[in-house]
């Protein structure tokens, strides 16, 4: 008898400026289970932050093209900026448990 092992996602949701990075990244260092997805966005990177780290900064274009492919759980757009969470990653990190 094989035991499926599947991880479990939460979802932080909250307004900009609220703290949804401070915590996560707090849970992360703390808890080696523990997992954050990184989200796609076509705004520009600020100061001290890293591609493939903090965002995935894509051009609208691109964000446009995974869009139609249907590729994002969630997507919004906010203060003119498209953000959205692509399955495929999550989906990855849910499977290892």
């Amino acid at each position: 008898m094989t035991i499926e092992k599947n991880g479990m996602m939460f979802v932080l949701s909250s307004p900009s400026g609220a703290g949804k990075t401070t915590l996560t990244k707090k849970l992360a260092e703390n808890d080696t289970n523990f997992s954050i997805s990184i989200s796609y966005t076509t705004r520009k990177p600020r100061p001290n932050e890293i591609n493939g780290k903090d965002y995935y900064f894509v051009n609208d274009r691109e964000f446009e093209s995974l869009l139609k492919e249907d590729n994002f759980y969630e997507y919004a757009n906010i203060f003119n900026n498209n953000y959205g969470t692509l399955k495929k990653p999550v989906l990855e990190l849910l499977s290892r448990g």
